[in-house]
């Protein structure tokens, strides 16, 4: 099991205030990674539970839509933490239930800036850090969607289906560039999943059981295994791939 230890390494997680995102950095310092969050709320208090595990957390007020933004995030880590970056997970997202025919273009923009451009300059920015320090063991996670797969029936989502399949078509490219350099990159896309975002939603929550294999939504605990068997060594073979993590419903 010693493969699945991440003891000594940093990660990066944007849209880990809570949610999904706050469930990937609480597997990453399980595990024993140093945690540093990135997003525009601040964090639930699950995130105070992180430093539990023993490793050191920070939140930084960080707009993924905006480059800017995100360069001076990653600066205040590299001088906070010495330099070492060794995992980063592009969580971050939005999205809205709105049809093709009533989309706007500021509806539009948001999404994708979030949703795609912001999971973009992660990876980017994410893998420049990692080759400023060195790090011998660089992976990259980016959070994609079954909605990258599939038509989500239940929902108008089609802007949001698009930005997602962005984040998915990028992994495979940005994996090629990457190997030659030591890193890894791979994306997870989750299913139905019980978080803030769906809440607001408890018919859909409902409806979604018969779409699931399992028959149950996923908790947010379910998908952080997947992000850290990525971001491990369990995983040095695995690059450009995507996985699913939705209790079979792409699957019927």
């Amino acid at each position: 099991m010693s493969k699945f230890s991440l003891q000594g390494r940093l990660a990066v997680v944007t849209g880990g205030a809570r949610g999904c995102g706050l469930a990937f950095a609480q597997g990453l310092a399980e595990a024993g990674a140093d945690i540093a969050v990135f997003d525009v709320i601040d964090p639930v208090a699950g995130f105070e539970a992180i430093a539990d595990f023993g490793v050191t957390a920070k939140y930084y007020k960080v707009d993924v839509s905006s480059v800017a933004s995100l360069e001076e995030g990653f600066a205040a880590v590299e001088k906070d933490f010495a330099g070492r970056l060794d995992i980063v997970v592009a969580c971050a997202g939005v999205n809205k239930n709105v049809a093709l025919l009533d989309t706007t273009e500021e509806d539009y923009t948001r999404l994708f800036e979030v949703n795609s451009k912001g999971v973009y300059f992660t990876a980017k920015l994410g893998a420049q850090g990692m080759l400023k320090s060195k790090t011998k063991v660089g992976s990259i996670i980016l959070v994609a969607s079954i909605a990258s797969h599939m038509a989500i029936r239940s929902q108008r989502s089609t802007a949001y289906c698009g930005t997602k399949g962005a984040v998915r078509a990028m992994v495979a490219p940005m994996a090629a560039e990457l190997s030659p350099l030591g890193i890894r990159i791979n994306s997870v896309s989750p299913g139905y999943v019980r978080t803030e975002m769906t809440a607001p939603f408890p018919h859909l929550l409902e409806s979604w059981k018969d779409e699931i294999l399992n028959g149950r939504v996923a908790e947010p605990d379910d998908i952080k295994g997947a992000c850290v068997f990525l971001a491990s060594d369990a995983s040095s073979y695995v690059t450009g791939a995507d996985f699913r993590v939705d209790g079979g419903v792409t699957m019927w």
